[in-house]
Formats: C-alpha cells, sequence, structure tokens
C-alpha cells in the first residue's frame, strides 16, 4: 500500500480547517482514509463555543476509531455514532441547534480484502480508480444543484437549505444526517486506488477547469499531493479576477488530499 496526504491552509495566519487521516488496523488488513472539511462559521457566532478546528478533530478522531474498530457497523451507522459522541462533548455548553453549530463535510473510505466501502456528504470527493485506470468520482450533487439564487445569503441558506430537505446536508449535531450520506459498497478487486479531497484541493476540477477527474486523479498518482495543492495555489495567485471567479468563494481555501494506492 502507498499513501499520500497534503493539508494546508488557505491563510496562514488562521488554523487549519480540515482534517485528514489513514487508518491501518494492527492486524495489518485493510484499511481506511477520513476526510473532513470545517465549514468557517459567520462572524457573529455560531452559538458554541468551540471552534471549527476542535469541532473537526474531535469528530475526525471519533471517525479513525470507529471506523477501524467497529467493522460489524457500515460507515454511515459509523458517521452517525461519530455525530452522536462529538455532539455529546458539548451538549451541555452548547447550542446545537443552532444552524451553524460547527460542522463538516465527510469523506469517508474502508476496505478490507474483500470490499471497498465509501460514504461522502456535501461537497468533498472521493475518487475511485480501477485496476485498468477508469476513475469514477462518487459526489454528492446536492449543494452543487441548487440555484445560485438561493445560495445569495447566509441567512437564507441557513434558513432554508441547510441540513434541511430540498437543500444539502452536512455533518453537525444530527446522528441522522448520515443517512443521507451517499454511500455504497464494491468488490476490493474493482478498485486500485483512491482518492479523497477537500473542495480546496478539488478546484483544480471544478473551479479551475485544468482537467478532468481522471486527469485530476493521473497527476496526484504521478506527482503527488503536494503538487496538486501547490498547482491550486498557482492558479489562485495567477487568477486577477478571482473574486469575480469564484464568486462568495473564499480566494485561497484550506486544501487537503489524501492518495492511496491499495
Amino acid at each position: 500500500m502507498r499513501t499520500d496526504l497534503v493539508s494546508e491552509p488557505g491563510d496562514p495566519n488562521r488554523p487549519n480547517e480540515d482534517f485528514a487521516g489513514v487508518g491501518l488496523p494492527a492486524c495489518g488488513q485493510g484499511g481506511c482514509v477520513i476526510l473532513l472539511d470545517g465549514v468557517t462559521p459567520p462572524r457573529d457566532g455560531a452559538g458554541c463555543a468551540h471552534s471549527v478546528p476542535w469541532f473537526v478533530g474531535r469528530l475526525g478522531g471519533a471517525l479513525t476509531e470507529l471506523t477501524v474498530s467497529r467493522r460489524d457497523l457500515t460507515l454511515p451507522e459509523v458517521l452517525a455514532e461519530a455525530i452522536a459522541r462529538t455532539a455529546g462533548a458539548h451538549a451541555d455548553t452548547c447550542d446545537l441547534s443552532h444552524p451553524r453549530t460547527p460542522q463538516a463535510t465527510v469523506v469517508l473510505s474502508r476496505w478490507s480484502d474483500a470490499a471497498v466501502e465509501y460514504l461522502v456528504l456535501s461537497d468533498s470527493v472521493l475518487l475511485l480508480r480501477s485496476p485498468g485506470g477508469a476513475v469514477t468520482p462518487v459526489l454528492d450533487y446536492r449543494l452543487a444543484r441548487l440555484p445560485r439564487a438561493a445560495l445569495a445569503t447566509d441567512a437564507l441558506v441557513d434558513t432554508r437549505l441547510r441540513n434541511k430537505e430540498g437543500g444539502f446536508f452536512t455533518a453537525a449535531a444530527d446522528p441522522s444526517v448520515a443517512a443521507r450520506a451517499v454511500a455504497g459498497t464494491l468488490p476490493r478487486a474493482e478498485v486500485g486506488a483512491l482518492a479523497a479531497l477537500s473542495d480546496g484541493a478539488a478546484r483544480w476540477t471544478e473551479r479551475f477547469e485544468q482537467g478532468d477527474w481522471t486527469a485530476l486523479f493521473g497527476l496526484l498518482a504521478e506527482e503527488g499531493a503536494h503538487r496538486l495543492v501547490g498547482r491550486v495555489r498557482e492558479l489562485e495567485a495567477a487568477d486577477r479576477e478571482a473574486r469575480v471567479f469564484l464568486g462568495r468563494a473564499k480566494t485561497h481555501d484550506d486544501a487537503t488530499a489524501v492518495f492511496v494506492e491499495l
């Protein structure tokens, strides 16, 4: 097995709100990938005394432990239990009903000798490459398919769309959102390698259109995660009209990429 992981903050003066990890059980069989992209809260607060990095660290730690140790649970069940554990860690001190209580997008994958399981919630990306080289993206399209007008203001998104039917879902404080994730299982023989990307790293394809998912996977496999993130930063810096081109998105976002060759 070969792994490659890079996570870089969008602003060196702010904490990185992404989380990524690769878990390898002590038995030496199988493994897992966890990637979270924390949602930056509005400046007027989110009803929580804790930061987004605190939240993604807690949730990511719970996901890593459960994904490796509880192979009897499906990945949606793993996510539900991890959300419940994390919510329990600050339910007595924070307003977990606030629409901007700390939350994150999620990518999970777990493999054994027999199968590769996957789960994606919100706009991070999982890519699966077959031994023959075909790349299949696993995407949660709900946020991308919303009309731009519906996303005009944070207030509009929070009252009508965030973690609501007809909108989009993130991992926050409600374990039931795990059932909304895009999830499935493939035979191990059908997956030779995989990659997990936060939307900051996926900009190479989604925003800057430098190549499709197959081309992005090739860049990761041949030149590494560090080069992918570096190339995204070069494209952002060269874009003189970034605010127009990127819409409401940040000029630089936290960027995380994980590559695993099984």
